[in-house]
Parts: C-alpha cells; structure tokens; sequence
C-alpha cells in the first residue's frame, strides 16, 4: 500500500502561512513548507527569541535557496499576536509553540479572521494535564467564525489519528482494540536528554498513566506497566511502557465499537533510572520553590541544563518505529492490522538538519497545514485529525518524508 507518484501542483491553493515558534519541531515545519513551494509562496516565522528564527531562515535559504520572513512575538500576549497576525495577513497560523500557549494563539486567530493548527492539545502551566475540554470548547467560535482549527498534527498525535481512520475507512468495518506503540531506538549518546522540549517531554512522561476501556477511563502509576514488543525491519524487541497520550481523548470518541486503547512508549533503562532519581530529588516539580530570595520552577531550571533537543540532530543514530496495532471487525470476522512508519535520524539530519523526533512532528504538521490550503480539509469549527478524509493525508506522507505500511497480523504470531 504504497503510493509514490507525486501530486499535481496546486497553483489555485497557494497559502500564505505564519509560524510561531522556533524550536526544532517548528526547524522541520518551515523546511518543509520551503520545499513544498507550490503550495505555500510566503512563510513567516515569528517567535519571542527573532534571533532562532533567524537562523532557521538562513538554514532554509541554504538548503532551498527561499527567503523567509522573521519576526518577534511573545505567544503568551494576545494583542501582540493580534498585532503580527493582522500585520502578516496568513491565511493560516501554525502553532509549534508550547501547548501552554493554544488558547492564546487560537484567541488571536478568531480576533483575525485566520485558520489555526497545533501539534499538542492545551495543557494549563500549573497542572501536568492535558486534555482537549479547552479546546473543543473554542468550536462554535470558529464555526461562527468559518475558521477552521486542526488540533494535534504532528505524529503522536496526529498521523496515528489518520492512521485508525486510514484502518477503519478501508480494512475493518470497526476497532474493538487499539494500542498505539512509539517506539525511538535511537542513540544520541547523551547520559540523560531529551528530544523535544524538555519540560514538555518530563510533564508528560512523569504523568499518571490512563488508557480507555469499556466506556470509562483507567488510571495506572507512572511508568507502572510495561511490555516487550518486538518491532519490525531488525528493530527488534523493546520494553515499552504504558502512558497517557492525547490522542487517546479524541479516538474514544470517533472510533466505532472501541473497547480499549492504550498508549506505549519506549525507554532506555538509564533514561527510567535518571528520571526517578530526578523525581525523587524533587527536580520534576512544576510548582515554584524559593530560592535565594526568588521563585524558581525545579522543571523550568532542569530544562535549562540539560542539552537543547535541537542540538541531538548530528549526534543521535538508528529509527524511529510508531504506529497503530488495530483489532476489529471486517464482515463479521476478527482482523489485526498493524500500520506503521519508520524514520532514520541520520537521513532527518541529512536533509533538514534536525533528529527523527523534530522531522516525525514536523512533516505532519506541514501536511496538516496543506490539506487546510488546499481546501481538502477545510471547514469551519475545531476538529481532530481523524475527523478527515484520511486518504489525501495519507499519501502524502509518502510524498513528503513519512512513508508508511499496513500489514495483516497473524494472531498466533
């Protein structure tokens, strides 16, 4: 199931887009919004700190020879927003900024008449919480509005979202059982690092576990169950560990006769082992504590010194593994399908100079934006990615970096 012939070049479409944020997710995004010219013929990039903008530009003037406009805005103060967003005139703004900052974006965008897309769903900065209430709370805006919202393109959520309906729209008739498996076997030789926002990754990571089942909501410990799951292409078997994802929230709602989803992610024995020494030692606390005579959040200060995910890229070695492992129905009886995509850090690096962690998020995050500019999913309200056609995203992730299979699981193996 593999497509590899190019779409036609969408002159009509063409989008004006502003980006906000500058970190290595938002890298990705701009590189490849640079490549996929005949779709987005201006680009800006605005984020607190011009001067990561900057070089992001230069980078992308290197690599494709085009010239990104640059600018400053601070995504935690809406007039500021409303203010570059009525400056630069986009027809859409993509939100790689923190996820503490999505209300504020998407307050700016309905302000401005513009479309909005994000990578993570809102999460308060004084509760390690994300959910979706916040957001979809924001649909009868936009739909007054004739705005749309896409909320969570990236891949984790996001591409495994497309990749359920992608299942359900051609092979099952319905999901019954759903385990999403990221799975990051790379080596970035690092005693102890991220690779995306530090604060963002340990928040989540140190999270209580929930996974769906039976109409209700599970919660676990953190970290509390694992298991092994040999992964294809000589990846092989890893531990994996269960946790809360968002996407989970959204494919409760819209996937037919689901009785349980789960969410599972890799990690290295010294990264578990760091992070409860971290926790134990209170470094993982997001509430502020007096220092010197002046507050500091323990997270925030880990953050600052530990290495910026950014600089990973040239250092980090071997794939990423993630899909969607889907049990259900077709014609009354039980299939298993498992859809996937693998990713090499070193071929990420090559080509926009970032990890497979940055490039999973970012090429999505593109796609998601292009089927907004070409009006395939375009249409007034807030919505999850698996609310879409899958079919046009689908192909092209082949197209732009992200190449995927679907094969049939033998029960018994």
């Amino acid at each position: 199931w593999h497509q590899t012939e190019r779409q036609p070049k969408g002159g009509e479409n063409m989008a004006k887009v502003l980006i906000i944020g500058a970190g290595g997710v938002s890298s990705v995004v701009v590189h490849k919004c640079a490549q996929a010219a005949e779709v987005f013929d201006e680009i800006v990039l605005a984020s607190r700190t011009r001067a990561r903008c900057d070089a992001i530009a230069a980078d992308v003037k290197e690599r494709t020879g085009r010239s990104i406009e640059t600018a400053q805005v601070d995504a935690d103060n809406v007039p500021e927003l409303v203010a570059l967003i009525k400056r630069v005139k986009p027809q859409l703004v993509m939100n790689i900024a923190l996820p503490y900052q999505d209300l504020h974006i998407m307050d700016a965008c309905l302000e401005c008449g513009a479309n909005y897309l994000d990578t993570a769903n809102y999460e308060p900065l004084d509760t390690a919480k994300f959910e979706y209430k916040w957001q979809w709370a924001y649909d009868d805006r936009f739909r007054e509005a004739g705005l749309t919202a896409l909320l969570g393109s990236g891949f984790d959520p996001g591409v495994t979202n497309v990749f359920a309906a992608w299942v359900v729209k051609h092979e099952l008739d319905e999901v019954n059982v759903l385990d999403i498996i990221d799975c990051n076997a790379g080596n970035h030789g690092q005693a102890f690092a991220t690779n995306f926002n530090p604060e963002i990754n340990i928040r989540e990571v140190t999270a209580r576990g929930r996974y769906w089942e039976h109409g209700q909501w599970v919660e676990t410990d953190p970290l509390s169950w694992s298991m092994d799951y040999d992964f294809p292409d000589g990846i092989g078997k890893k531990k994996c560990y269960l946790m809360y994802h968002e996407e989970l929230e959204s494919l409760a709602l819209h996937l037919p006769g689901l009785v349980r989803a789960r969410f599972w992610m890799t990690f290295s024995d010294s990264y578990i082992n760091h992070l409860k020494v971290l926790g134990n030692v209170g470094m993982t606390r997001i509430d502020p504590v007096k220092f010197h005579g002046q507050e500091i959040v323990p997270i925030q200060f880990l953050a600052a010194l530990l290495p910026d995910p950014a600089s990973l890229g040239p250092l980090t070695k071997g794939r990423t593994c993630i899909g969607d492992r889907l049990e259900g129905l077709k014609d009354g009886s039980k299939k298993i399908f498992y859809i996937y995509n693998i990713c090499d850090h070193e071929a990420c690096y090559r080509e926009v100079g970032s990890q497979a962690i940055s490039y999973t998020t970012g090429v999505p995050a593109m796609i998601g934006a292009k089927m907004i500019a070409e009006g395939k999913w375009k249409k007034p309200g807030v919505w999850n990615m698996e609310q879409f056609d899958p079919d046009p995203f689908m192909h092209d992730l082949n197209i732009y970096g992200l190449p995927w299979k679907c094969v049939a699981v033998d029960e018994k193996n």
